[in-house]
């Protein structure tokens, strides 16, 4: 069973269909890397994922007992996210919010994911810093620690990469694939860094206002879509 798919899934605004006939599905351990102009339907795909916005036809299916609360979320990051005068703790542990219920209070099973997601990213000796004063690829850290701590499936990256540099970027991609290689996390990945974000990819969804195509990366990249797309990724 896969984890999570799209069935003839359409959207729409006012009226207007936006994204149209979306098929796919993403199973256990893959990698998948959403591509696309802007405007071409991926931000209004990841809020149909996270139940922010209804499909307009078709369905979003969920399996092997994943639930759409429990998919980890990162999400673009807004310069007001930036200047959050938090804690690097209590950041990534508000990721947990989604598994306390009616509990008004962390658990101590909380804080083990807390601090353990914390030490697998590298952060955990930031646990106590205030988030606003770490670099822009430790914010990232942070952020990816939080997301980690809602699920043990799925990962869904917006852009995660949006203001970092070169370094830092590849630093990301490579903690991301540790996940997914290491954990056997799913990961959803959209972005703009074409190049930089389809070298870890396991599979390649590319959309047009629809579904322009699906499949594993290296028939991505043997299409003429995938090529053409490719020479003009340095320059989206």
């Amino acid at each position: 069973m896969s984890l999570l798919s799209c069935q003839k899934v359409s959207f729409a605004y006012e009226g207007t269909t936006v994204l149209s006939n979306i098929n796919f599905e993403v199973n256990q351990g893959d990698y998948l890397c959403v591509l696309g102009e802007n405007g071409a339907g991926k931000s209004t795909l990841i809020k149909g994922f996270l139940n922010l916005k209804k499909v307009a036809a078709g369905q979003i299916l969920t399996g092997d007992g994943l639930k759409s609360n429990q998919i980890g979320y990162l999400p673009q990051q807004t310069q007001v996210q930036k200047d959050f005068p938090a804690s690097v703790n209590e950041i990534v542990i508000s990721g947990r919010l989604n598994s306390c219920g009616i509990r008004p209070f962390y658990c101590k099973e909380d804080k083990k994911v807390a601090n353990n997601s914390m030490e697998k990213l590298g952060i955990y000796e930031l646990r106590n810093s205030c988030y606003r004063e770490l670099s822009g690829g430790q914010q990232q850290r942070v952020l990816l620690a939080r997301a980690l701590c809602a699920t043990r499936k799925l990962l869904l990256l917006d852009e995660p990469i949006t203001g970092l540099d070169p370094l830092m970027s590849i630093e990301l991609y490579r903690l991301i694939k540790a996940l997914n290689e290491q954990d056997k996390i799913t990961i959803i990945m959209v972005s703009h860094d074409v190049k930089g974000a389809i070298e870890y990819a396991s599979h390649v969804l590319h959309l047009g206002k629809e579904q322009l195509f699906f499949g594993l990366k290296d028939e991505y990249l043997r299409t003429k879509l995938g090529s053409q797309f490719l020479v003009g990724g340095d320059m989206i």
